[in-house]
């Protein structure tokens, strides 16, 4: 986790004391009779990450009047899916590296990749089901929302005439889906009103958004050294983002569409000059924009529920999202 960023932006003591459970029961859940498949499921769970979404399911638990074992268990459900869908994206983008580790499919093969990810999200299934009904059916209904913004963005990989309706049905799919799912499972254990969840449901969805939106912008402002990979991965993969789209359907669509036509594979120079081009239009200030735009809608829709120190870690965690590029940017 980036625990010296994200505990002064959440300083709740009993929240990091839940996700220390979290963390202890990830490794309890995925302990199989077989051994080798423990060491497959438990590959990126010992690698570490953020931790971002049983975070958020943690803080939103703060809104509810329980203090019981329900949001810890709902952390390890959405990490749980969160971490297998891992091991299949990793498959599906032939990827080497995941959280600083070799990936699966690296280290093993595809197979151990595919295996290890459905044991993961069967256990997410086996976790939630003590949470009662309509905590499975939220997990069951997110990672089928999940699969079809993969597959939408399968179907759109190197096509130029899509346009931002279909990158935010990606992104709401994909991303958006599950951190709202991490904070409405958080209120709804902790026993919060209908109310309550629906608004830090709807905070969530802007945050999951925002989530996707300024990791795609990082691709495109940020150093190799920061990224831990080359700048313009997701031209490069032909994935095209919010400020790419923006930038075709602009002045300079031409020049674009006429250097992405002559690949795959596209060279370091063809990224460099789009990166240019997406720059010099202005579109990765008009997306910083739409992200300040979504955090104040998010922080509109809980701020008659949240208040005192709540309120100020709310807001924290809406501004540490938009922190990562200002850093990037610096750095």
């Amino acid at each position: 986790m980036d625990l010296p960023v994200l505990r002064d932006v959440v300083d709740i003591p009993r929240v990091w004391k839940r996700l220390e459970r979290v963390e202890t029961r990830l490794l309890e859940v995925t302990e199989a009779t077989n051994p080798f498949l423990t060491e497959m499921s438990q590959h990126l769970i010992v690698a570490g990450g953020k931790r971002y979404r049983p975070l958020l399911t943690q803080v939103a638990a703060e809104l509810g009047p329980s203090d019981g074992d329900g949001p810890v268990e709902a952390g390890v459900a959405v990490e749980l899916v969160h971490t297998g869908s891992l091991y299949h994206d990793d498959v599906i983008d032939n990827a080497d590296t995941r959280h600083g580790v070799a990936s699966v499919n690296a280290k093993w093969n595809d197979t151990a990749a595919i295996l290890g990810g459905d044991f993961l999200l069967a256990k997410a299934s086996e976790v939630a089901a003590p949470l009662g009904t309509e905590a499975v059916a939220l997990i069951a209904n997110t990672y089928a929302v999940l699969c079809e913004g993969q597959v939408l963005e399968l179907q759109l990989e190197h096509d130029l005439d899509h346009g931002p309706d279909d990158y935010f049905r990606v992104i709401a799919g994909k991303t958006a889906s599950l951190i709202r799912t991490s904070a409405r499972l958080g209120a709804l254990t902790a026993g919060a009103p209908t109310e309550v969840i629906d608004a830090v449901s709807e905070w969530a969805w802007e945050i999951g958004l925002v989530f996707q939106i300024t990791d795609d912008v990082l691709d495109l402002v940020a150093s190799d050294e920061f990224l831990g990979k080359p700048a313009g991965s997701d031209i490069r993969e032909g994935k095209f983002t919010l400020p790419v789209l923006n930038a075709i359907n602009g002045p300079s669509g031409r020049e674009i569409k006429t250097v992405l036509q002559s690949g795959p594979p596209h060279s370091q120079q063809v990224i460099d000059r789009i990166i240019e081009l997406v720059h010099s239009g202005g579109y990765v200030d008009a997306t910083l924009d739409d992200i300040m735009m979504r955090i104040a809608r998010a922080e509109e829709a809980v701020a008659s529920h949240v208040t005192g120190r709540l309120r100020t870690v709310f807001a924290n965690l809406d501004q540490y999202l938009l922190a990562r590029v200002a850093a990037a940017q610096i750095s």
